[in-house]
């Protein structure tokens, strides 16, 4: 049987932290993640992306392209979390199958615990945003690196 596709939301903020949920209950209950969740039938990824994060948080986002993809096999299933970068637009977050939510810089994604799926990507962005590693000079901020990938 092929993985469950699911779609998660790398939303960052004016400036540069990275949203992140704390799952409230189920298989995952207490650990965080980049909140987001399955595709309906007859919807695209970023058209689900969006419809998750508004029932899910009450805010709207712009979805921009695919960061990364990662293949996980829980107890609970086989999953394929497909990550996009997307940006905060509008709205108040509500909690509304979440216990809690953070912006965090990506530099301090890995201080949560989070689900074993989300790790890859929270390595990545904390990797871009390393000033040493995704730029050089004065005049280099630590979020370069993921300006350039957002486009939006």
């Amino acid at each position: 049987m092929p993985p469950i596709p699911v779609i998660a939301g790398i939303i960052r903020d004016a400036r540069g932290h990275i949203l992140l949920c704390q799952r409230e209950s189920g298989a995952l209950e207490g650990q965080w993640e980049f909140p987001g969740g399955k595709i309906e039938k007859g919807e695209t990824p970023e058209e689900c992306l969006q419809r998750e994060i508004y029932e899910e948080l009450n805010i709207v986002i712009a979805v921009g392209p695919v960061y990364k993809v990662v293949h996980t096999a829980y107890n609970h299933g086989d999953f394929l979390l497909i990550g996009f970068l997307a940006r905060y637009m509008h709205g108040e977050i509500s909690l509304r199958v979440h216990r809690d939510v953070d912006w965090v810089h990506p530099r301090k994604l890995l201080h949560y615990p989070l689900a074993e799926a989300n790790v890859p990507i929270a390595v990545s962005l904390k990797e871009e945003a390393n000033p040493a590693r995704s730029c050089m000079g004065a005049d280099c901020g630590a979020d370069n690196a993921l300006d350039d990938r957002f486009g939006l």
